[in-house]
């Protein structure tokens, strides 16, 4: 599932925040975050921000097939 899907659900799950609600959040134009939206293209930063503004925790995780060990 692409990032932007996922935080569009957010979105949803956290009371039904409109887009321009998030970018206003992260201090962003509507604009801005609709590009980054569509591209799905967000950095790490943008992520954690993003994170934060949702009252979420964001977490990257590699996890081996083999062993299930998080790394």
């Amino acid at each position: 599932m692409a990032l932007s899907d996922r935080i569009r659900i957010l979105l949803i799950k956290r009371g039904n925040i409109s887009e321009a609600e998030l970018a206003r959040r992260l201090s962003v134009s509507p604009q801005n975050l609709n590009k980054k939206m569509k591209r799905d293209n967000f950095t790490e930063k943008d992520l954690k921000e993003i994170a934060a503004a949702l009252d979420c925790t964001y977490e990257v995780t590699f996890t081996m097939n083999d062993t299930g060990e998080k790394i």
